[in-house]
């Protein structure tokens, strides 16, 4: 089969020929019709061996259910998500991972919601019950931003979204339920999604309201944070909570999650934010775009 895989210089990938992958009893076979990208794992493109098949989302059709008997029969329209070789032709799968996509929500839209989507959900479980609660999401333009503005305002958050030019994003993001566009910090907050890491979640941890939590899924490499203590401990209660989506998967199944993002979708309630889609077989443009950030939201490849 045919994949994306490491080595070179920029862009890290070429389309090769490689095996197709083995799938374990509890994993179905996925024949890959898009995948998005996530500044995480395109960060990762230049330090993995010469020959990995990266990637993380999927979205495509069964083309074998599962050994065990799990998961949906072959011929389904799905999407999930792998730690690793989501960039092919085939995809094995966990189905613990995969949920059926509803017919009206397209391939590239099914290919938005794995990671970005189940970190914004996620995160946003972090807070409990969210109705009338202030809300604030950091680096609110980006793919796991706009999924958790749109996620908050629908479940009757009040949102603030924290961007570095409030200009250029204001309309889009009011458009997508922030109440606020904001370049600073004030007040305080009951949940912050904190995707951007670093000097942000540095100044974060000090506008946490008394029993909130900063929800961490971003980190800046090398920084070395630093706050307050005697600021945060007014804020009596609140945590800090580092997430990782894959470590949140280990804990808590991510069909049903995404299964009810795909409904939200169909229902017209969510929207992926696809500012970019190209056919894998040039993926330079798209990998280079999300990495220097010159597109918000997210950028799709077509498996075709």
């Amino acid at each position: 089969m045919l994949a994306l895989t490491t080595g070179g210089d920029a862009p890290h990938v070429t389309l090769a020929e490689v095996a197709e992958p083995e799938p374990a009893p509890d994993h179905t076979l996925v024949r890959v019709r898009a995948f998005s990208l996530n500044r995480g794992e395109v960060g990762l493109l230049p330090h993995l061996r010469p020959g990995a098949v990266p990637g993380w989302d999927v979205a495509g059709v069964v083309e074998r259910q599962a050994a065990d008997g799990s998961g949906p029969p072959a011929g389904t329209r799905v999407t999930g998500l792998v730690d690793s070789g989501a960039w092919a032709e085939l995809a094995a799968v966990r189905t613990a991972w995969l949920a059926p996509v509803p017919d009206e929500v397209s391939d590239a839209q099914a290919a938005t919601l794995p990671v970005a989507g189940l970190t914004a959900l996620r995160s946003l479980a972090l807070g409990g019950f969210p109705l009338g609660k202030r809300v604030l999401v950091t680096g609110a333009n980006g793919g796991v931003g706009r999924f958790a503005v749109q996620l908050a305002r629908a479940a009757g958050a009040r949102v603030t979204a924290l961007v570095r030019d409030a200009g250029a994003v204001d309309e889009v993001l009011r458009g997508l339920g922030a109440r606020e566009v904001v370049e600073s910090l004030d007040g305080q907050y009951d949940l912050i999604v904190e995707g951007v890491g670093g000097a942000v979640l540095e100044q974060a941890v000090g506008h946490v309201a008394p029993g909130g939590v900063v929800a961490s899924v971003a980190h800046a490499e090398g920084d070395l944070i630093t706050f307050g203590a005697r600021r945060f401990h007014f804020s009596a209660g609140a945590r800090i909570y580092a997430l990782e989506v894959f470590d949140e998967l280990t804990r808590h199944s991510g069909a049903a999650d995404l299964a009810c993002l795909g409904a939200l979708v169909a229902d017209g309630r969510l929207d992926g934010q696809i500012e970019l889609e190209r056919s894998w077989r040039d993926p330079g443009p798209a990998l280079e775009a999300l990495q220097l950030r010159k597109i918000g939201g997210k950028a799709v490849l077509h498996v075709d």
